[in-house]
C-alpha cells in the first residue's frame, strides 16, 4: 500500500485547503484511512477517519465542525476539507491507513501501518 498527500501550503487565518490523499493498492476498498497531523515539536495526533466504503466517519474534537473527511472509490483517494484555519493548525498533515479495521473509528498513530508522505500546511495570522 501506498499512500501520498497533497495540497497543502500557505493560507490566511480563516481561510480554507483542501488535502487529498491518493491511495495505490487492492486494499483501498478494504479498510478505514485517516488524517493526521504534526505540529513543530508535537506528537502526531488523529485527526479523521472514513469508512472502507466511505460512507462513515469519525472526528477528533480538533477536526469537529471545520474539517470534513470523504472519499472517492472511483479515484482511490481521500480527502480533507479544511475551513476556517487558525495559525494552530499549521502543521504536517498525513494520511495513514490501519490494515486491520474497516470501520471509521479513532486511529491512534501508533496503530496506523502504512503512512503518505505529509503535506505542510502553514496558516498565517
Amino acid at each position: 500500500v501506498q499512500l501520498q498527500a497533497s495540497g497543502g501550503g500557505l493560507v490566511q487565518a480563516g481561510g480554507s485547503l483542501k488535502l487529498s490523499c491518493a491511495v495505490s493498492g487492492p486494499t483501498f476498498s478494504r479498510f478505514a484511512v485517516g488524517w493526521f497531523r504534526q505540529a513543530p515539536g508535537g506528537e502526531r495526533e488523529f485527526l479523521a477517519a472514513v469508512s472502507s466504503s466511505g460512507g462513515s466517519s469519525y472526528y477528533a474534537d480538533s477536526a469537529k465542525g471545520r474539517f470534513t473527511i470523504s472519499k472517492d472509490n472511483a479515484k482511490n483517494t481521500v480527502y480533507l476539507q479544511m475551513n476556517s484555519l487558525k495559525p494552530e493548525d499549521t502543521a504536517v498533515y498525513y494520511c495513514g491507513v490501519n490494515a486491520n479495521i474497516p470501520t471509521a473509528q479513532r486511529m491512534p498513530p501508533r496503530a496506523v501501518h502504512y503512512w503518505g508522505k505529509g503535506t505542510l500546511v502553514t496558516v498565517s495570522s
